[in-house]
């Protein structure tokens, strides 16, 4: 009964199947026995406990087997199970190290890919602004010049107009000065041609003489002694004269020129 029942209890599908193997094996062996001899019918009865006893030691040697089987099947399943797991996970971490090495790496080089794009496009923006600096700067300085050329020009001009203005006032000038100077050096010969005239007509009335008499002329220009007034001074007689001549030849020269033509004035 303890056998049978620590068989029930121990037995697995494993152990069950290994006793189901074993019993007809002595089952052969028993019948083979009993053909060969009748008469070892006791020892085969014999045999058979012994055979039976045999069996029910080999089948808890069986059971101990199978147990110590399903022990050493749990235990290897459990360490399988763990290798695997452990696998799974080693296999696990380490994909997830190489995707995130990967994903890592694309990243990175996506970075890098980017951070040069904004490098680029940077400089080419620096090169931009640069370039339109140059060009304002340029154009700066083109605009400057052209406005000093203009101002330059434009003092050039007014300094020419200045420097021509002031030309022809000078030339002015000097015409008016040269008109005056004609002017005065006409009537310096003027006077000159009339003192040389008034002198010539009084040496031909009177020899010069104040004081000469030709009837009811007197003095130095034979003039009528009712032109002179009662005033015989030489102060008088020049006023006289100048004033008898003017009034009717216009001048000394003009009354010489007359005196010339009819031998008096």
């Amino acid at each position: 009964m303890t056998f049978k029942h620590n068989f029930k209890k121990v037995l697995s599908a494993t152990a069950f199947a290994a006793a189901l193997v074993v019993a007809p094996a002595a089952n052969v062996s028993a019948a083979t026995n009993d053909a060969s001899s009748t008469q070892q019918s006791a020892t085969a009865t014999s045999q058979d406990q012994q055979a039976s006893q045999d069996q029910a030691a080999s089948q808890s040697s069986a059971a101990n087997q199978s147990s110590s089987t399903s022990t050493s099947s749990a235990t290897s399943t459990s360490t399988v199970k763990k290798v695997a797991k452990k696998t799974t996970k080693k296999k696990a971490t380490k994909k997830a190290k190489k995707t995130s090495k990967k994903s890592t790496k694309k990243t990175t080089k996506k970075t890098t890919k980017a951070a040069t794009a904004a490098v680029t496009a940077s400089a080419d923006q620096s090169q931009a602004t640069d370039q339109q600096d140059d060009a304002a700067k340029k154009a700066a300085e083109a605009a400057a010049k052209k406005a000093a050329a203009a101002k330059k020009a434009a003092a050039k001009k007014k300094a020419a107009a200045k420097k021509k203005a002031a030309a022809k006032k000078a030339a002015a000038k000097k015409k008016a000065a040269a008109r005056k100077k004609a002017a005065a050096k006409k009537k310096a010969a003027q006077k000159s041609a009339e003192k040389t005239a008034k002198y010539w007509i009084a040496m031909r009335e009177s020899g010069g003489y104040y004081t000469a008499r030709n009837g009811s002329c007197y003095g130095r220009y034979q003039l009528l002694i009712s032109y002179l007034g009662g005033d015989l001074s030489k102060k008088n007689q020049e006023r006289t004269a100048d004033r008898y001549v003017y009034g009717r030849y216009g001048s000394w020269v003009n009354a010489k020129r007359f005196w010339l033509a009819h031998n008096w004035y």
